[in-house]
């Protein structure tokens, strides 16, 4: 039986300008300005302002006023712009608010400077190249066969869809009716394109494909360098030396004369002709010692003055005056509000960007003073987003959004934010340090230690024990991961 109650129920729910806000929150100077530009093509109530030479954004620590105490005031902002949701809307009410011609400017960090687009070589792409030598060495049913299977080749060089299975994409998408011998006949010739390597299926074929180009007759270095990676090739990545030079009855000299060649191959040939772009880091904050007054400048260089449209304003008030108003109108003013209310929003989204960031960074210095003033790392006090969200009284998830994809440029060069955060320990003496300095004790023990005789992770924690950090093995284990840093055995060397 079917029958219709009523509750009432309690939830949190995030409005529209809040997800904005977040959205925002969490990417990066680049991205942020990306994201200014695609909002200025998609809402025409949204424009640029006339630049004014205004200062870049900064705090100095020392006289730092806590305008933005909690994320409660901060969110103050979204409030103000309620009225836009009210169905009773009014023109002369909305003219009359104190948001009429509302602007917010991202300040240039670089004054007046002029700023020009840095031309950007043109690069071939991998592809590119493969499909120019497909052409010149192949025609007819062998160029549709190597083009196709150039098609399968992936960024890094390499060939990792069976050959069987090409033959069934050339049977139901091209129609070609093939094997794989003949596809493999086909796949020789392309191993032999540029650069050397390509077209291998594993890193083995991979290896030998570079050394049979470059086989000089008489180089006994290559030669056993072949042999080595051709019957060898498990213990060789495993490094168990002592199985080779013991299997071919070589000494160790004649074993580093093979390793000098085989280090000197690119495991991942397509890697140096790929056509990505460089990924620049561009610094969303600046700290600025001056004689141990630290500033922090928020970089917004590439953001423009924002503001609402006048000449949307001018519609609206000239509707507003109009005593005979047209109902056929009516649509063309709701049109016109929704699009000032999203331009109203993403402005004040820009503005709680800029606060939260601001105020972060300048907590996150004024915690780690130390390092911003001499740059060592055993500066680095122990800290979590915690820390930062509890000193000025912001959510955690808050604190991880702005921490993500950042970076900030110091004296002794540019850091992630995430760099600043990090684990306690506790030493003998009873000081808390940052993981950091076990971490840097670590990479200083690996990279002075012998390479015929790796320290292993007991004797690495020993080390550790000797200096007062009373870690385990594990945890040892668990650091050098984080660093990188291969096993014992991995690192052994002749």
């Amino acid at each position: 039986m079917l029958k219709q109650s009523l509750s009432l129920k309690q939830f949190q729910k995030l409005s529209p300008q809040q997800i904005q806000y977040i959205k925002l929150l969490q990417i990066g100077t680049a991205d942020f300005e990306e994201r200014i530009e695609q909002e200025l093509l998609d809402n025409p109530a949204l424009e640029k302002g006339e630049d004014e030479n205004e200062a870049p954004t900064s705090v100095l620590l020392e006289n730092k006023k806590d305008e933005f105490s909690n994320e409660d005031t901060l969110n103050d902002d979204f409030n103000s712009s309620d009225n836009f949701d009210n169905d009773d809307f009014t023109v002369s009410e909305f003219l009359s608010g104190d948001d009429q011609g509302a602007s917010f400017r991202m300040t240039d960090d670089y004054g007046d400077e002029e700023q020009k687009e840095i031309p950007i070589a043109y690069q071939q792409s991998f592809y590119d190249l493969l499909v120019e030598q497909t052409h010149a060495n192949f025609e007819g049913r062998q160029l549709e066969l190597a083009l196709h299977i150039v098609g399968n080749i992936e960024e890094d060089g390499y060939l990792r869809r069976p050959l069987d299975a090409i033959v069934n994409d050339l049977a139901f998408t091209e129609n070609i009716s093939t094997n794989e011998d003949e596809l493999e006949k086909v796949l020789i010739k392309i191993q032999n394109f540029d650069p050397p390597g390509i077209g291998a299926r594993d890193l083995q074929e991979c290896l030998l494909l570079q050394l049979y180009k470059k086989d000089y007759v008489g180089n006994k270095g290559i030669d056993l360098a072949e042999k080595i990676l051709a019957d060898y090739m498990e213990p060789f990545v495993k490094k168990h030396y002592d199985k080779i030079t013991h299997a071919l009855k070589i000494t160790d000299d004649e074993l580093k004369l093979a390793l000098v060649e085989i280090v000197k191959l690119n495991p991942k040939p397509g890697q140096s002709q790929s056509s990505d772009k460089s990924q620049y880091i561009i610094p969303d904050f600046t700290v600025l010692n001056d004689d141990g007054n630290l500033t922090v400048i928020l970089n917004s260089r590439n953001a423009p003055e924002l503001k609402l449209s006048s000449s949307y304003n001018e519609t609206l008030t000239a509707y507003d005056k109009d005593n005979g108003k047209d109902k056929n109108l009516k649509d063309v003013v709701q049109y016109i509000k929704q699009k000032l209310d999203g331009a109203k929003w993403f402005i004040d989204s820009v503005k709680q960007r800029q606060q939260t960031l601001q105020l972060t960074m300048s907590s996150i210095v004024n915690e780690q003073r130390d390092f911003f003033l001499d740059g060592d790392d055993s500066s680095l006090k122990p800290m979590i987003l915690k820390d930062i969200a509890d000193k000025i009284g912001m959510d955690i998830s808050t604190i991880s959004r702005v921490a993500n994809s950042k970076y900030v440029q110091t004296d002794f060069g540019i850091f992630p934010l995430k760099y600043f955060f990090s684990e306690g320990i506790v030493s003998d003496s009873g000081e808390e340090v940052s993981n950091k300095e076990v971490k840097k004790i670590l990479t200083e023990a690996v990279a002075a230690e012998n390479k015929k005789k790796p320290i292993t992770d007991e004797a690495l924690m020993e080390l550790l024990h000797a200096k007062g950090y009373n870690i385990a093995r594990r945890t040892v284990a668990k650091y050098r991961e984080q660093l990188n840093i291969p096993v014992a055995r991995m690192r052994k060397e002749l």
